[in-house]
């Protein structure tokens, strides 16, 4: 197994179809209770752990997902309301030692809840003919609907399986 893509990597089918949307929501609907299992209780040294030299922190992945979490639903919204908008890069790195990942994890716990919540209403309501909608991404061009659902539902099973790891060790 690759650490660095303990889940593998993001795999999207050619044709998404609502039935794949359903699925990906359904982990969506569930992570916040998943992730609260593995967290929850944990010790501050237990938040300080890595899954690999160099890595985040559990802290600091619970951070990080949030924000992530955040930005992409942000460009959810964006390509099911504007056509075609070009979205900045979100530079992950800088995001990651701004002062509130500080604040003890819960804040961002709260923060997946609603945004999950807000991720799932839409993802419910999607039509097929919304999943080809997009934006267009600075760096990395167009991406659609569908694809971006399926990176909501992966980037968090990701990074669950990073804090199982450095829970492990």
């Amino acid at each position: 197994m690759d650490v660095r893509y303990p889940i593998g990597k993001l795999q999207v089918p050619e044709k998404v179809t609502l039935e794949n949307i359903q699925e990906w929501i359904r982990k969506i609907e569930t992570y916040t209770i998943r992730l609260r299992e593995t967290v929850d209780s944990l010790s501050d040294e237990e938040l300080s752990k890595t899954y690999r030299d160099g890595s985040w922190t559990v802290r600091g992945l619970v951070h990080h997902i949030a924000d992530s979490q955040l930005n992409m639903y942000q460009r959810l919204k964006l390509a099911l309301t504007d056509e075609n908008p070009t979205v900045p890069n979100f530079v992950q790195d800088k995001w990651a030692v701004q002062p509130d990942t500080n604040l003890p994890i819960e804040s961002s716990i709260k923060m997946l809840e609603g945004i999950n919540e807000r991720i799932v209403s839409l993802g419910n309501s999607l039509t097929e003919k919304q999943l080809d909608r997009a934006f267009t991404h600075q760096i990395n061009g167009k991406i659609t609907v569908a694809t971006k659902v399926a990176k909501l539902a992966w980037h968090e099973d990701h990074h669950l399986a990073h804090i199982k790891i450095a829970l492990s060790k």
